[in-house]
């Protein structure tokens, strides 16, 4: 027996549906990234809450961390961060309730506010590194050749570069 679906009002007519239009390599190249993130995302979340760290919190002190001062502008992490600057401040807020990052003046610019990892940031952060390198090594960097994963960084710094050009600022000098 033969199960009929109901005919809706709203559906196109079927002679408008052609399920070959969605097979489109845009459409999966965005479907596959997203699924890829999503999947290494829950594998690291687990990671970092053994850690007591919220993912965001850990992308933080690693982006601190990275920086040449240890210290970077509010508004340079919230944009490294995707966050807002209203976001970044409530990270901040946490991470600094938890001595792991402090806030200081910018020294050449008073309108300027740093965040700066802390030593027990730094501890915290180096206690996460080992076993969250391992698994990015397991479960992505580590399926690719040197070759490959050379080019898959340069696509997607270009990629970066044009959707999020202003994602480095603040690397090289906090102010």
């Amino acid at each position: 027996m033969t199960a009929h679906l109901p005919a809706s009002t709203n559906a196109p007519p079927a002679a408008e549906h052609d399920p070959a239009r969605y097979d489109d390599d845009r459409i999966t190249a965005m479907g596959l990234l997203a699924e890829v993130i999503g999947g290494l995302n829950a594998k690291f979340s687990a990671q970092f809450a053994e850690h007591r760290l919220a993912p965001v919190e850990f992308e933080v002190l690693l982006r601190l961390a990275r920086t040449p001062a240890q210290a970077l502008r509010m508004t340079d992490l919230a944009t490294q961060t995707l966050l807002t600057t209203s976001g970044i401040t409530r990270v901040v807020d946490r991470l600094e309730r938890d001595g792991l990052v402090r806030r200081f003046a910018c020294p050449t610019d008073r309108r300027g506010l740093l965040a700066s990892i802390t030593d027990e940031g730094l501890a915290r952060l180096n206690g996460v590194l080992p076993g969250h390198l391992d698994m990015i090594d397991n479960w992505f960097t580590g399926r690719l050749d040197a070759e490959e994963l050379a080019a898959f960084l340069a696509t997607l710094r270009k990629l970066r570069d044009t959707v999020r050009p202003g994602a480095v600022a603040g690397a090289r000098s906090a102010c």
